[in-house]
């Protein structure tokens, strides 16, 4: 089932990034900026960071890159526990033990782009609407939230994409509804090239699902807990299929960007 030991046995790089910026988005999500130019340079849209949370935590926390910007690396996540507790209180000039940039990212193909966020799974779609627009795609962006207090990056969005739609649970903000409200206008509009998305499990698999009946390739990034980040653990073990044979892929080294259409959902 897993046969590719060197990729388990290959050890990415560690590197010891200072903060330069510790920002409070809403009540519980918080956005850090580290410097790096190696890992600035070599992180690809898609891709996360294991990072270590202090010396009393043994596992480190994957957190998806949200942007890249000259020699600093940004990344967004949500407090729930001791980790990233610990994470939220780190300040400027402060050091970070990361290992990475790991996994695969999304392929970014010709033609116009589609983004799709759910949640905290939004920031990662803000780096590849910026690597999309870099090669001269056009990207729209739809973002859901539960409600307009946990609405997060929209100035960012704006300044990458053409359009960006806002949809909210509780109709508080854009959109009364599921992402998926706005998507189906799009998609039947046939202007589409691909959608990428990120966010809960059942999100994405309506987005799967809509881009599959409009024929209109799709790419997920799932969000799977992980333990080493390398592919030696399992803990991040998630069925797909490969040639019509259901596997289990690892999300951290297969992964976390899957086809849409390889994933069993």
């Amino acid at each position: 089932m897993y046969t590719d030991t060197e990729r388990i046995i290959q050890m990415p790089d560690v590197f010891f990034c200072e903060i330069s910026d510790n920002t409070l988005l809403t009540d519980a999500v918080y956005s850090i900026t580290v410097e790096s130019r190696r890992l600035a340079s070599e992180a690809v849209a898609g891709q996360f960071l294991h990072i270590k949370c202090g010396e009393a935590r043994l596992l480190r926390r994957p957190i998806s890159i949200c942007n890249v910007k000259d020699d600093k690396i940004i990344f967004v996540f949500e407090v729930k526990g001791e980790g990233t507790r610990w994470l939220s209180k780190c300040r400027p000039g402060q050091k970070l033990d990361i290992l990475g940039p790991l996994g695969n990212g999304f392929k970014l193909p010709d033609g116009k782009i589609m983004v799709v966020g759910g949640g905290v799974g939004t920031p990662p779609m803000l780096f590849a609407a910026c690597s999309a627009k870099s090669g001269k795609n056009s990207v729209t962006a739809i973002l859901g939230f539960r409600s307009a207090d946990r609405i997060i990056l929209t100035d960012e969005f704006k300044e990458a994409c053409e359009k960006v739609i806002i949809t909210t649970d509780d109709g508080s903000a854009g959109i009364h509804g599921a992402v998926t409200k706005p998507l189906e206008k799009l998609l039947k509009s046939g202007e589409y090239a691909a959608v990428m998305s990120c966010g809960q499990l059942m999100m994405q698999k309506a987005v799967a699902d809509m881009c599959r009946q409009y024929g209109v390739p799709c790419q997920v990034s799932l969000e799977e807990r992980m333990g080493c980040g390398i592919g030696a653990c399992l803990v991040c073990a998630c069925a797909t299929t490969s040639n019509g044979e259901k596997q289990m892929s690892r999300a951290c080294i297969d992964g976390p960007v899957f086809d849409s259409t390889d994933v069993i959902w």
